[in-house]
């Protein structure tokens, strides 16, 4: 890690980033399975959203330890931003999901992930998730990584970890990946107006890696969703040859603090040419 400055902001190297977000995320593993396995119950956020224990015991681990590692990097995080916490601009700053698909946390199916991101003047540069209940590992920055990973142990080593890369839509049609919990009538009508030969459904942030191994090759979203949501999981997809779009075909952007990091509409695309073919 070096110590260098840029606008007034702590220079950091993207990979060594995502290693330590990694093995952070496993750490938090630990305390949110210890309460999915235990039994927990869930209350309702101002924005009828449900956050549960395990949700807010996962941030604390994750936002002392990046605070640690990264002092003067700003530390956004879901559950503090949504009890109304200020929200300071910065031309660089970690985002935190410490449960992304808590309804799936909820209905117990495993599709739930810690994600944690890395954001450098509006782009994500370094990334990881880990789903904890399937003990599988994301991570990335200018390559993008999945390997097998216990909740609570160690980093695997570079022999258990496999390079992952995104694919050029096969010849036959894509394969769309869909939202479990958030489908809607936009996201149909633009499915249909593609060739898509195949549909997958899954929760959370997952969506994003099962793209960025190449098993997939499109995941729309025009529903609601925060910059916390979506910047680990962009920032793999990134890292391993994809993109995440507006309906227009431009990146996503982050660090929209005006709106407090609300995103709008977006597509995640295995083939980065795909973006500028099918646009609105």
């Amino acid at each position: 890690m070096t110590d260098n400055k840029k606008d007034g902001v702590q220079a950091i190297d993207p990979a060594a980033a995502a290693e330590i977000f990694a093995s952070v995320a496993l750490e938090a593993g630990a305390a949110v399975m210890a309460i999915y396995d235990a039994g927990f119950s869930a209350r309702l956020k101002s924005d009828g959203s449900p956050v549960t224990d395990a949700d807010e015991a996962a941030e604390a681990i994750i936002s002392a330890r990046l605070s640690a590692h990264f002092p003067k990097l700003p530390v956004v995080a879901e559950e503090a931003a949504s009890k109304g916490g200020a929200l300071s601009a910065a031309a660089a700053f970690i985002l935190v999901d410490p449960i992304d698909g808590t309804r799936e946390f909820l209905s117990r199916n495993g599709e739930f992930t810690i994600n944690i991101g890395l954001i450098v003047e509006g782009t994500p540069c370094a990334g990881a998730v880990f789903a904890p209940a399937l003990g599988k590992l994301w991570f990335g920055a200018s390559g993008a990584i999945a390997c097998d990973a216990l909740p609570g142990g160690d980093l695997p080593p570079p022999s258990l970890r496999r390079a992952i890369f995104a694919r050029s839509a096969p010849e036959q049609g894509m394969t769309a990946i869909v939202s479990r919990s958030h489908a809607d009538p936009v996201t149909e009508a633009f499915l249909a107006r593609l060739p898509i030969s195949e549909r997958q459904v899954a929760g959370s942030s997952r969506k994003f890696c099962v793209i960025a191994e190449g098993k997939a090759d499109i995941y729309p979203r025009f529903g609601r969703t925060m910059e916390w949501d979506t910047a680990a999981g962009d920032a793999i997809l990134r890292a391993a040859g994809g993109i995440v779009a507006d309906p227009q075909g431009r990146p996503l952007r982050y660090g929209k603090f005006a709106t407090r990091l609300a995103n709008g509409p977006f597509i995640a695309w295995g083939n980065p040419k795909s973006a500028q073919k099918f646009v609105f």
